[in-house]
């Protein structure tokens, strides 16, 4: 049902991205599609919502998200709801989880240790363009004091350079570093999970901490959605972190 980062494990943090098992859902969304904007049936995404939830050990009312739009506004998130328009939301309130869709694109979360902040990032391959990884790290330190030293860093499931093909469009707005060239003229190659891992580095936060998953949405396919590979008839999954309640 889900995967949990090991790199939060020692500290008062619940983080994890979904896989595609354990839910109601039927084909082509089978089983645990959590994207509120599939044509699944609302009521399958509620109750697999419901699934998740409690699997995590979270109320399914302390869940703050929004509609993504691939671009890299930041929300700040104090209260729990659905919004429109941001790729990322950052939070320091302990008992509020915050999350971003996949399918595909990188999820990246990040947890200030020092300032006992978090973020979770959704970086498609335009908000890679735009340093939304960057962007978020630079919102959290003016509205939380946070110092990239201080952070934890996951780099979730997306899909992996020996499957993301991209044309010379998408290709001139990467990093030449983390692009190789494709099998026909035109094409390349592009390392999502490389080039937010460089954004990661290029800011402060130090290799020892950050955790890269090993999985691919499209060879994973049997267990993470992919929209690629599923021709956009897909469930979706959900990236998620949230400081725990002392209390808890």
């Amino acid at each position: 049902m889900m995967h949990q980062p090991k790199i939060f494990a020692p500290h008062p943090v619940v983080a994890a991205e979904s896989q595609r098992s354990g839910g109601v859902s039927p084909a082509p969304y089978d089983s645990l599609n959590l994207g509120i904007n599939t044509e699944d049936a609302q009521r399958h995404i509620e109750q697999n919502r419901e699934r998740f939830f409690r699997a995590l050990g979270w109320p399914v009312g302390a869940f703050c998200y929004s509609h993504q739009v691939h671009g890299r506004a930041v929300l700040v998130a104090t209260e729990p709801g659905n919004h429109n328009g941001y790729d990322a939301i950052i939070t320091k309130e302990p008992g509020l989880l915050i999350g971003v869709t996949i399918a595909d694109c990188t999820p990246v979360l990040v947890f200030d240790l020092r300032q006992q902040a978090v973020a979770a990032i959704h970086a498609g391959w335009q908000g890679t363009a735009a340093q939304i990884v960057t962007h978020t790290l630079n919102r959290m330190q003016e509205e939380f004091g946070t110092n990239p030293a201080d952070c934890l860093a996951y780099i979730g499931t997306c899909i992996t350079q020996p499957h993301y093909e991209v044309d010379e469009r998408v290709a001139s707005r990467l990093p030449e570093a983390h692009l190789k060239p494709g099998a026909k003229p035109g094409k390349w190659m592009a390392d999502l999970k490389g080039a937010n891992q460089a954004q990661l580095l290029s800011a402060g936060v130090p290799k020892t901490q950050i955790e890269v998953s090993p999985y691919c949405t499209w060879a994973d396919n049997d267990h993470y959605f992919s929209h690629r590979r599923n021709e956009g008839t897909t469930g979706r999954m959900l990236a998620v972190i949230g400081i725990q309640n002392k209390s808890s």
